[in-house]
């Protein structure tokens, strides 16, 4: 990170650090990708278990990296400021924190798994597929959280492109232990849907360990010496991680907590409707981590410069942050359309569930739109630390606007299933416009200080 003098070169330093870090996500995003397309080429049932094993994981493991992803402002304003000496205490806080994470989660995982699988009206093998799923998803929960907070500290300081190849030996890696769990391959058993499960897993440990030896042997990384001591829990910086992370974690929890929860009602649609709406829900993931990416790097630059107080160059990175969001969101919207019978049968060669993808995909171009505004605008909110108004809005537009116009366009209109999509749409698109004024007004309160100073 430096400062910038220009528009020109401020769109130089966007990209260079918006690059590797859409790649990172790509690379995080594709152990799910492949999860889903692979167990899809063994049965519908084995994608439907894996589906609901992923809806139900997904929202735990976003709202978790969430709440650890409020290091990573804090880091970048320490990094603006020059307080370098203090960020490894903070690195080792939030491995601690994330340790604690994992094993509450493993605990009420445990606990509440069965329970919830029990009530929902699935057939025997998707039950079982999505159970034992989920149970060898959790020999992996620790190292992934632990690998984000070092992710953070990495990316906090600039250097997105270590990260992005850290994620990206994940890819091979995955893709590997899939096809040998899930089809049985060079004498491992054939595990399908739940194999992708155990490949996951394995892919994480792998994620960790290759993220202790950059941060330990590799410069400027090394530099930092932050496995040189390890001083003991400190509630006060728990407390001020927690602050901003906590409203981070809970806002993409409710976000994405609503996909996992129109993904269970639609159980009493069939089989085939769950494997098509898990389908769409997948490869719209992967198009979101554009304008995820994007927030991301907002947060770091907003963050670097607010930490210097330098509240111009803050504003500016958000809107040039913003217009490419948009622009990239038109370029895949008219992709979407174009490719959508290539699209859906990358998943699947079933007929009925190949049509259902199809229809749930033209849906996914608006519902996407919509998330190039959102997503960076939250981007640049949590640069300023100015975390709550994400949280109250993803609990307003989502769970008060989003779901009751889904729930009351499923059950009381032609729409059936697909009228969970629209409400999705209607949500996101009135969160993104109170968030886009929440940022107006903010950037104009920094504006006034920067005068008086």
């Amino acid at each position: 990170m430096n400062q910038t003098r220009s528009l020109r070169d401020k769109t130089r330093q966007f990209l260079f650090i918006f690059f590797p870090i859409f790649i990172a996500q790509l690379s995080l995003t594709a152990t799910g990708f492949f999860d889903t397309i692979m167990a899809g080429q063994v049965s519908p049932y084995d994608l439907a278990g894996v589906a609901i094993g992923t809806n139900l994981w997904l929202p735990v493991f976003t709202g978790i990296s969430g709440v650890l992803g409020g290091l990573t402002p804090i880091l970048a304003q320490l990094h603006g400021a020059g307080r370098k000496a203090a960020m490894p205490f903070y690195v080792i806080q939030g491995l601690y924190l994330a340790l604690i994470l994992g094993l509450v989660v493993i605990g009420a995982g445990s606990a509440v798994l069965l329970p919830l699988l029990n009530t929902m009206d699935l057939e025997g093998s998707v039950h079982r597929i999505a159970f034992h799923f989920l149970c060898a998803l959790a020999i992996g929960i620790v190292p992934l959280f632990a690998a984000a907070v070092l992710r953070n500290f990495i990316d906090s300081l600039g250097y997105t492109r270590v990260t992005m190849l850290i994620t990206l030996c994940a890819v091979p890696i995955n893709i590997a232990l899939n096809y040998l769990l899930i089809f049985g391959k060079f004498g491992f058993p054939q595990l399908g849907g739940v194999g992708a499960g155990y490949g996951s897993a394995l892919t994480y440990w792998c994620l960790l360990i290759i993220s202790i030896g950059v941060v330990r042997y590799v410069e400027p990384f090394k530099g930092y010496r932050i496995f040189a001591a390890f001083p003991g829990i400190s509630f006060t910086a728990w407390r001020e991680l927690l602050v901003v992370g906590l409203p981070i974690g809970l806002s993409i929890f409710c976000e994405v907590a609503i996909f996992s929860v129109v993904a269970l009602l639609m159980s009493e649609y069939g089989t085939a409707v769950i494997a098509a709406h898990q389908a769409a829900i997948n490869f719209a993931g992967v198009i979101y981590m554009v304008p995820l990416s994007i927030g991301i790097t907002l947060t770091i630059v907003v963050g670097y410069e607010a930490g210097a107080r330098r509240y111009h160059d803050a504003r500016q990175y958000s809107y040039l942050g913003i217009g490419i969001a948009v622009s990239v969101g038109i370029i895949f919207a008219a992709g979407l359309f174009a490719f959508n019978n290539q699209i859906a049968r990358l998943y699947t060669e079933d007929p009925a569930v190949l049509e259902l993808v199809r229809n749930f995909l033209v849906y996914a171009i608006f519902f996407q739109l919509s998330d190039a505004i959102a997503a960076p605008i939250q981007g640049a909110l949590r640069g300023y630390k100015d975390v709550k108004i994400t949280l109250l809005m993803a609990i307003i537009s989502y769970w008060f606007i989003g779901m009751p116009v889904g729930y009351f366009l499923a059950n009381y209109s032609p729409l059936q299933a697909y009228g969970y999509w629209v409400g999705f749409i209607v949500g996101l698109a009135v969160g993104a416009v109170v968030l886009l004024l929440r940022l107006i007004r903010l950037q104009k309160k920094y504006n006034k200080l920067a005068t008086k100073e």
